[in-house]
């Protein structure tokens, strides 16, 4: 291993900056030095960046970065993170021969081809049940979605004889459709918030808290006392943690969590469903930072039955398999994959 060959890959969220080390002249992708740090500790991401490599044993001339939001411009504003900053004002100041753009959820989906079988557990398919494990190999299309900070949603298609390509969307933010008093009730409560209701507004860390608080019946609609008569403002309680709340329903005490949980499942195989008929997808694959926290829970809820909900289309689903990443840092691993890829 030469520095030559050393890149830098990261990870950058909504939440937290992962970065490593790759080896780009290993016939097998490792990552090296790898650290997680809070974005709210750094006034930009390059100084997370730079904080990083003051601590690591090389300065790499190349580097993939995954950021939470579009990256097509020069000009890059991370999503629900206020970091902006320009692509090659960058790669100037960081003093890199080569810097190469991801979207975050783009370079989850690069990581499912370099993802090793005890990495993906399925949660419906032919070893469903059985070993847990995935079969190898995984038949594309790929449609891939992942709640965290914000929900990712992104396709791959290709085969592992003729490669694969990653194709970055944001999906995610599309209008949210419900099903349901219960989820009308949701939406309605959180447009009157947001403006609008798209799913990543419910299917993300804060979306839980959100869910949790209308169904906890804690988002009474109360007089605005600086409104005009017969005007209402909505009073905004305090929001539990998801942690919290994934804790309290796998606990099993807490029917209030339970509940909030349970939905959250049900809207998540909804979209899910939803995103395999728009890719045309053979095998879907979920990641995020909340799901492989409660799978077992994920497997007994309405999750699959929500997935085959569509009409006409449900008997197509039956034959999709679905499973869940594991890996702790897919979004580096499918940096240091699309790195090495021919074309990216």
């Amino acid at each position: 291993m030469s520095e030559n060959s050393l890149a830098l890959v990261g990870h950058i969220g909504g939440t937290n900056a992962r970065f490593a080390l790759t080896d780009l002249s290993s016939p097998t992708i490792e990552l090296l030095e790898s650290k997680s740090l809070p974005n709210a500790d750094f006034a930009s991401m390059q100084h997370a960046i730079e904080h990083y490599l003051s601590g690591v044993s090389a300065r790499p001339a190349r580097a993939a970065l995954a950021v939470a939001c579009p990256v097509g411009s020069d000009e890059i504003r991370l999503t629900n993170r206020a970091w902006s900053f320009s692509r090659s004002e960058l790669q100037r100041t960081l003093g890199l021969d080569e810097l190469r753009m991801l979207n975050d959820f783009g370079a989850v989906a690069w990581a499912i081809p370099a993802l090793q079988p005890e990495h993906l557990v399925t949660l419906h398919g032919p070893s469903a049940g059985s070993s847990g494990q995935a079969p190898s190999p995984l038949r594309g299309p790929i449609s891939v979605l992942g709640p965290g900070t914000g929900l990712g949603v992104a396709l791959i298609v290709g085969s592992h004889e003729h490669g694969w390509h990653a194709v970055e969307t944001e999906g995610g933010h599309v209008g949210f459709s419900p099903v349901g008093d219960e989820e009308r009730a949701i939406s309605a409560w959180l447009t009157a918030q947001h403006g609008r209701t798209s799913t990543e507004r419910l299917l993300c860390g804060k979306g839980l808290s959100e869910i949790d608080v209308v169904l906890r019946g804690a988002s009474a609609v109360l007089p605005g006392p600086s409104l005009l008569p017969g005007e209402t403002s909505l009073l905004k309680p305090a929001l539990r943690e998801p942690a919290e709340i994934v804790a309290a329903a796998l606990e099993g005490h807490d029917q209030a969590a339970r509940r909030t949980l349970a939905r959250f499942c049900s809207v998540l195989g909804s979209v899910a469903g939803d995103c395999a008929l728009i890719h045309g997808a053979r095998t879907v694959v979920i990641a995020g930072g909340i799901i492989p926290r409660f799978i077992p829970f994920l497997r007994a809820s309405a999750f699959r039955e929500r997935f085959l909900a569509k009409g006409r289309m449900a008997a197509l689903l039956e034959s999709v398999p679905i499973h869940v990443i594991t890996h702790p840092h897919p979004g580096l691993l499918g940096a240091a994959t699309a790195l090495r890829a021919k074309e990216f």
